[in-house]
């Protein structure tokens, strides 16, 4: 009997040790992808990926690896999670971020392509890409914008606030995706939450210029014919290379 409890006692100890040591292994592995991340060491990363490590682990902030190295510009590393077995496009972070929408915020038209190519939801619920690339006012944006809306973004999708892309744009966002957004369908006249519109947004920012085109907007509306507001699709064109969300 003693020597049946003492082989007991044996086995415990070296089961509670194994889960101990992978347990410590895991914790390295985290903090080995982390320095990864932070580094843009993508030879890192890729042994990382061989030794088995889930590519789409967190960092210390919550943020699944593709979503952190796009945080943290760390485009090599990005190109290495994209590609490892298992990857999750539409994994998004604690705060609900997608790395589409993080794609689309830094400016990176030709990774919003790939990963819109490689199947990315463009219509997430709550803060979406649409919310997101049309709060920056980079080179690229307005191409962003439009090849989002060509992949069926919706246009006037509401933020869990009742927030618009228009109302994004007015407020961070470039005359130019303003003007492209209203050609799509934006309605000028919507509101959020706090009942404000694009116009308020654009006042907050002391933008005059786009207050006053969107007050001209929401004029043409109110004078128009009531009628459902129907997205207008952009033309396909050849290949052309043209948080804040919070509220």
């Amino acid at each position: 009997m003693n020597r049946w409890h003492t082989r007991r006692r044996w086995l415990q100890a070296a089961t509670l040790a194994a889960a101990t040591a992978a347990g410590m292994a895991q914790a390295d592995d985290q903090v080995d992808f982390e320095r990864a991340l932070i580094r843009d060491n993508h030879r890192a990363m890729l042994d990382l990926i061989f030794r088995g490590v889930d590519p789409n682990t967190r960092d210390s902030r919550g943020r699944p690896g593709l979503v952190a190295a796009l945080h943290r510009d760390s485009l090599r590393v990005f190109d290495v999670l994209l590609k490892a077995p298992g990857i999750r496009l539409d994994e998004t972070s604690d705060q609900g971020e997608s790395a589409l929408m993080m794609a689309a915020l830094k400016g990176h038209l030709e990774i919003v392509r790939t990963l819109l190519d490689r199947g990315a939801s463009v219509n997430n619920e709550g803060w979406n890409a649409l919310h997101y690339a049309t709060s920056a006012a980079l080179p690229d944006s307005l191409a962003i914008v439009q090849l989002l809306v060509r992949k069926g973004a919706r246009v006037d999708a509401p933020s869990p606030n009742g927030t618009t892309a228009l109302m994004m744009a007015a407020q961070y966002g470039s005359e130019d995706v303003v003007a492209q957004l209203l050609k799509y369908g934006a309605d000028p006249l919507a509101k959020n939450q706090r009942g404000w519109t694009a116009v308020d947004f654009a006042r907050q920012a002391s933008r005059e210029y786009l207050v006053e085109s969107l007050t001209r907007a929401q004029q043409r509306q109110r004078s128009s014919p009531a009628q459902p507001q129907q997205q207008q699709q952009p033309q396909q064109q050849p290949q052309q290379q043209q948080r804040r969300p919070g509220w």
